[in-house]
């Protein structure tokens, strides 16, 4: 059984609410078909576990939802696996998709999924992950630390090169292209990889560390996603920024079946599914979709975000993406980001319970550093190695100038 847990608010019953979405969601129809039986129903019917009830909503999800009260509850409806299978884009369709269209409900969410054993082995899942992602940046006993290249700044790729090599030498560990930044005019793909990929691999033959360095690869053409992704594996490149919510879950497993690339996923367009409390559905649930169909790092915002999402959301898609579906190998490595800046590396350390297995990806934290980009790399570093020894910051960074002149600079939280 596929088993999945909804967020259910009504005017009306519940009990009612609940046996009409097991009913429509499989073998309901508004009138009994020819051939229809009872035995037939019987195979494929979901059906409803359990109904734990909440408090009541004072205000409907949903506007026009009309007077109340808006009853709530938490509803489990199991699905039978023979009516789904293991094809995702089914799974999406007849358990989360149609169950917005259903009339009476003022609001429902999809809180939680659970897939059985059939899925292990169904779908690639990461290729590289947690352990891949550290062996190929070098990197262990810490967080890997990572900065992205805006493309607000309008760089050429001559320009973004320049400060590329600053960031390596600095000792940073990743760099990634921003989700914005695919093939712009300005600076073409081709180009990009043509001017920083030198630098990568002029580095690694003289110390032996290879910066990973993400190129924005999305493209609605999964043929065309493909040569971008050729073109960067050709250059000696390792990993790739994939936009998954623009490319799809065709396009996400095109790409899986056919890469030797890291796949760094961005969510831009996430907030559109679950911004609204009372619908759309949370992390813990779209995420297993995207782990399944292969990708290796998952961006998930970070602490004092720049965006709307609360710490407490960051901490529940940290768990999420570090949470085994099947087996530990099907982990994505977690990445926080967002307005990130070495400040808040110990409520991080602490609240993602003391693990470093984490990319700490810094954007203006670093490359706005007073002193430069260089200088925004080691005080990120610095303030990671005093959060795992438990140093306040401010005490670590009376011998650790980086440190401090970032606190000067981004304490207020301008560090986006």
């Amino acid at each position: 059984m596929i088993t999945l847990t909804y967020r259910i608010e009504t005017p009306g019953s519940i009990e009612v609410l609940a046996a009409k979405i097991a009913s429509d969601q499989s073998t309901g129809t508004f009138v009994a078909l020819p051939g229809e039986t009872e035995e037939l129903k019987a195979r494929v019917a979901a059906r409803v576990l359990a109904i734990r009830p909440l408090p009541d909503a004072a205000q409907p999800s949903i506007p026009e939802a009309g007077g109340g009260p808006f009853k709530r509850a938490d509803v489990d409806i199991a699905f039978p696996f023979d009516a789904i299978g293991t094809d995702l884009a089914a799974l999406m369709t007849i358990a989360i998709g149609g169950t917005y269209s259903i009339r009476g409900l003022s609001g429902i969410r999809v809180i939680d999924m659970k897939l059985p054993e059939e899925f292990r082995g169904s779908h690639p899942g990461p290729q590289f992950g947690v352990a891949g992602s550290r062996r190929l940046t070098g990197v262990e006993g810490r967080p890997i630390i990572g900065t992205i290249v805006k493309p607000a700044l309008g760089l050429r790729p001559h320009e973004t090169a320049e400060m590329v090599g600053e960031l390596i030498e600095a000792g940073v560990d990743f760099i990634k292209d921003d989700e914005k930044l695919m093939s712009p005019a300005y600076s073409p793909l081709s180009e990009r990889v043509k001017a920083i990929m030198p630098l990568i691999l002029d580095h690694e033959q003289k110390t032996g560390k290879k910066v990973m360095y993400a190129f924005g690869i999305s493209h609605a053409d999964p043929d065309e996603m493909m040569r971008n992704h050729d073109l960067v594996l050709e250059a000696g490149g390792n990993c790739a920024v994939v936009n998954i919510n623009s490319i799809g879950f065709g396009g996400m497993a095109y790409l899986r079946k056919r890469s030797g690339l890291v796949l760094h996923a961005h969510r831009n367009g996430w907030d559109i599914l679950t911004r609204h409390p009372g619908l759309g559905m949370d992390f813990r649930v779209w995420q297993q979709f995207w782990r399944l169909l292969g990708v290796d790092q998952f961006q998930i915002n970070g602490i004092a975000s720049k965006y709307w999402e609360p710490d407490d959301s960051f901490i529940r898609s940290f768990e999420a993406v570090t949470t085994p579906l099947f087996s530990p190998d099907d982990c994505a490595l977690p990445v926080a980001g967002s307005g990130q800046w070495g400040g808040q590396a110990p409520e991080t350390y602490e609240r993602t319970g003391r693990t470093v297995d984490l990319l700490y990806l810094c954007g203006g934290g670093i490359v706005s550093h007073p002193d430069g980009p260089g200088a925004g790399v080691r005080a990120v570093q610095q303030a990671w190695q005093a959060a795992v020894e438990g140093i306040p910051l401010e005490d670590f960074a009376k011998s650790h100038v980086e440190l401090a002149r970032s606190i000067e600079k981004f304490a207020d939280g301008k560090a986006a």
